[in-house]
């Protein structure tokens, strides 16, 4: 064996996930989410259109209504008309509008289902060169912007698309002159947002990068909470999260100005292009050439034209955001994961032996070897320890076996078939692993200790509680076996831990026992009950 020097990551930093992603490839990632849902979209779709129309009738309404004031006639008509197309547009606008962000809620689930399954099928290798707060923040804080990307702006795009191309067709009615010094005007200035667009997305991916990165950072001063007090270190830690979070600000500030900029451009053109009309229209009313009520209606629809712009632009500066989240999302699929195993079937068959034959093992191909050449036998039904120092490769064993790691050369064995044939869910229902540092996860007792085989009952708890001297426990807890341990066991001592990780090896049945480390020596009652467990384990029939 060689040395596991500091361990898979070897202190060095977390590598960061390829992410060169086109804005090509960001648009075709993005509407890849939105296609199932093309029909939920088709329909919002529609009812946005005919809200727009009844919206777009608004400005004719008001003409007539200036027509029949002009000529003395009744405005109980026209004015009821008004109303209803109002209300109509609105009601009519709102349930697209519904439809619309359930579909972006319903697209934002499926996105966080389908990204937590990947997560947790990457392989153990990649895992480990991570960091816990960045996926977090991938799971969270990214599907969170796309959330508000496939609600509020595609669904705002969605209705402003219709409302600006219905707006266009009843000005192009009304006056195509002055329709054409309109899209002049909006041209020019779309423009601009075309050039802003690629830097806002850039931005807002740096933005997210370094939000990621201070999750990273105060999810590492969490994990080691009690060292950090008993250290003293809360203030230089709470320097540490607080440079990430001034990193994370300027980032912010900077994808901030870009949209600002084009915020900006929506409000010159708006500006632009209602100087332009009032102006060339003027000219035409006092030549005689266009009415004044035409005029009014012509620049009711140019905020009808105009008012979309804004919105698209803004919906489009949103997009941008969401490609920046979709770049990150889609970056955890460019790293390897291991194949869907069925689900875990208990083995409650024969013991099995382990066998290494010339395994050599290094955990990167910059990294030192670990194992070279290791050849041993492990009979099954017999106990059998690795001895050595500490960072001599013994938990790697263990790690090789349960296939968390590929060895690059040599083969293992377990029950005299190669690992690489078992299929990956029956072997590690074959193998009971006790981890080293022993994790409890947070929840109940009894869910700690099926965790690894659901379908246990409670005389099986019963047993494995007995075994491990945990039953002294049970009968103290407040709830029993229904008591919540806390966050990673917090309310168990180190000891009781220890024990429960046996005892939850010990429900699951396994064929063969691996244990990162001897039996827990904490206290006087803790290494007997444990050390008798251990003897009575292994002489039933199991392997260790």
């Amino acid at each position: 064996m060689g040395t596991d020097g500091d361990g898979p990551d070897g202190g060095r930093p977390a590598p960061r996930p390829k992410a060169s992603l086109g804005e090509r490839a960001s648009w075709r990632l993005l509407l890849d989410q939105v296609r199932p849902h093309r029909r939920v979209l088709l329909a919002g779709g529609l009812l946005s259109l005919v809200g727009s129309l009844a919206g777009l009738a608004m400005p004719v309404m008001a003409k007539r209504v200036i027509d029949a004031f002009g000529a003395g006639g009744a405005l109980a008509g026209p004015v009821i008309g008004l109303s209803a197309a109002v209300l109509a547009g609105a009601l009519i606008s709102a349930a697209g509008r519904f439809l619309l962000e359930r579909m972006g809620e319903t697209i934002v689930l499926d996105s966080r289902r389908g990204l937590v399954d990947r997560i947790l099928r990457l392989t153990v290798s990649d895992v480990d060169r991570l960091k816990p707060g960045d996926l977090l923040s991938r799971v969270s804080s990214d599907t969170t912007l796309l959330r508000a990307v496939c609600t509020d702006a595609l669904a705002s795009l969605v209705g402003a698309v219709f409302m600006f191309l219905g707006a266009a067709v009843m000005m192009a009615i009304m006056d195509g002159l002055l329709l054409g010094v309109t899209l002049a005007v909006v041209g020019l200035v779309a423009l601009m947002g075309v050039a802003i667009a690629p830097r806002i997305r850039r931005a807002s991916l740096q933005a997210q990068v370094a939000l990621g990165e201070m999750s990273s950072v105060l999810d590492r001063a969490l994990q080691a909470f009690r060292t950090v007090k008993a250290s003293g270190a809360e203030a230089r830690e709470t320097a540490v999260v607080g440079a990430a979070a001034v990193e994370a600000r300027d980032r912010g500030v900077a994808a901030a100005a870009w949209t600002s900029l084009a915020g900006i451009g929506a409000w010159m053109s708006v500006q632009l292009a209602f100087l332009a009309v009032l102006g060339v229209g003027g000219a035409r009313v006092a030549s005689g050439e266009m009415e004044i009520s035409a005029l009014i209606a012509f620049l009711l629809y140019l905020f009808y034209l105009v008012s979309p712009i804004g919105q698209i632009i803004q919906s489009l500066t949103q997009i941008q955001n969401g490609l920046a989240a979709v770049t990150r999302i889609q970056e955890i699929t460019t790293l390897r994961n291991e194949p869907a195993a069925e689900p875990v079937v208990r083995a409650g068959g024969e013991p099995v032996g382990v066998t290494f034959s010339g395994v050599v093992f290094r955990y990167g191909d910059d990294r030192p070897v670990v194992h070279h050449d290791v050849t041993f036998e492990v009979p099954a039904g017999g106990m059998t320890a690795l001895v050595g120092p500490s960072g001599a490769g013994k938990s790697t064993v263990f790690g090789l076996i349960e296939r968390f790691y590929e060895p690059q050369e040599g083969t293992i064995t377990v029950g005299g078939r190669d690992i690489r044939d078992w299929p990956l869910g029956e072997l590690r229902a074959m193998l009971g692993y006790v981890e080293q540092d022993a994790p409890v996860l947070a929840g109940t007792l009894r869910e700690n200790l099926v965790f690894g085989a659901p379908g246990t009952t409670d005389e099986e708890i019963t047993r494995a509680l007995a075994r491990t001297r945990l039953d002294d426990l049970v009968e103290r807890l407040p709830e029993g076996l229904e008591t919540p341990v806390g966050h990673r066991g917090i309310l168990l001592s180190g000891g009781e831990r220890q024990r429960v990780a046996i005892a939850r090896a010990c429900c699951a049945g396994p064929g063969c026992c691996c244990s990162t480390r001897r039996p827990p020596s904490s206290t006087r009652s803790t290494r007997c009950g444990c050390g008798r467990w251990w003897r009575r384990w292994r002489a039933r029939r199991r392997s260790w």
